[in-house]
């Protein structure tokens, strides 16, 4: 095996790689990175935990083909630190590459390449495509509310429900939950739930691939393909029955605020600097004709914002984790939002002003009367 490249397009090649590696594993090749050259000047780089396999590849000048296995953190940090310059890559005696740039030289051990898992093959004629700002969108705006506790089992994903005249993205954690709905036309209905943690590196691949395509993505039952310009991601889904998240939606409503999203964002942003973690980030809010009042206090002070609304209904006291607000508020881009309420004790739901292409249930944190 011997070639030359770019050195930054190397080096952006093994940061999207290397978003499959774990270093968590007992399985020495598994903090490897997979290179295969072959006679059509290609350079195919892969890595894999198992669960989360990515492929990618990039253009070079091939001398010779040949495979080998390299050190994930040791080759990226090398070719990160060499000068933006031709690397030349040399496969030498005994399963090691030299790696030659400028007036730099490293000679690292590898591994065979036949040792590595190879990437199980999906299907890729049973394809649909989506726009990839739509996607990237969608996992913004629900992958945050899924479980980052790994014992909680299937809450750790988000759903992706495929409807006839809609795709959803679903996530919850117990404390919230996260709705974003896109009008499509699906071919067939389909449930699958994947990691929210592969969700966001793949959101990262999209966001550091600089052409518009269209994502192309294949389903099967326990795999899923998403194919973004030269990468290829495979991915195991998650097993298991998603919470029946339309029945917890609230059916009614005894109180509804219409509410712009920037000032209220500013206003419990302001509120949480007293909101200590011990108190769960504890705000109070308090609906009263046409005013929100949102109120917090700690040992060091107290503090009082009001932000203007558009109320239709009773007057309320509710208490919140401000942590959860912001989360949704951040990533919505509304101008203006509707929060519904019923008692002080049951969820709030916000939701979109017109239609329904995003919906999030957050569970208030009990308040003293005094």
């Amino acid at each position: 095996m011997k070639f030359s490249c770019n050195q930054q397009s190397l080096s952006k090649a093994l940061n999207i790689v290397s978003k499959a590696v774990t270093s968590r594993t007992t399985i020495p090749i598994l903090k490897g990175i997979r290179l295969v050259v072959d006679n059509n000047n290609i350079l195919k780089l892969s890595a894999s935990d198992l669960d989360l396999s990515i492929e990618t590849q990039l253009e070079i000048n091939a001398e010779e083909p040949g495979s080998i296995v390299v050190s994930a953190k040791l080759f990226s940090d090398i070719i990160r630190k060499l000068p933006n310059e031709d690397i030349q890559i040399t496969k030498a005696e005994g399963n090691s590459i030299i790696i030659k740039c400028l007036a730099s030289e490293f000679t690292i051990v590898g591994q065979p390449a036949d040792e590595f898992p190879n990437i199980s093959e999906i299907n890729e004629e049973k394809k649909f495509s989506i726009e990839k700002d739509i996607l990237k969108d969608m996992i913004k705006k629900t992958s945050f509310a899924a479980s980052i506790d790994e014992s909680k089992g299937i809450i750790i994903g988000v759903m992706i429900e495929m409807e006839e005249d809609s795709l959803n993205m679903v996530a919850l954690d117990g404390f919230r939950m996260a709705i974003t709905r896109k009008a499509m036309k699906n071919e067939e209905k389909k449930k699958i739930i994947i990691s929210a943690r592969i969700l966001n590196e793949i959101n990262k691949i999209m966001i550091e691939n600089e052409d518009n395509q269209d994502v192309d993505i294949v389903l099967e039952d326990k795999k899923a393909l998403f194919l973004i310009g030269e990468t290829k991601i495979a991915l195991r889904l998650l097993e298991g029955d998603f919470i029946k998240y339309k029945d917890i939606l609230p059916k009614e409503h005894q109180c509804k605020l219409t509410i712009n999203r920037a000032e209220l964002l500013n206003s419990i942003e302001r509120a949480s600097l007293l909101a200590k973690e011990g108190k769960n980030n504890l705000i109070k809010m308090s609906i009263f004709r046409d005013k929100l009042i949102i109120t917090s206090r700690s040992e060091e002070g107290t503090v009082k914002e009001e932000v203007f609304i558009d109320k239709d209904g009773t007057d309320l006291d509710i208490g919140f984790n401000s942590k959860y607000i912001l989360d949704v508020l951040k990533v919505v881009n509304d101008e203006e939002i509707i929060m519904e309420f019923n008692t002080s004790v049951s969820p709030c739901l916000m939701k979109p002003v017109e239609g329904n292409a995003f919906e999030y249930l957050v569970l208030p944190v009990r308040i003293s009367s005094n």
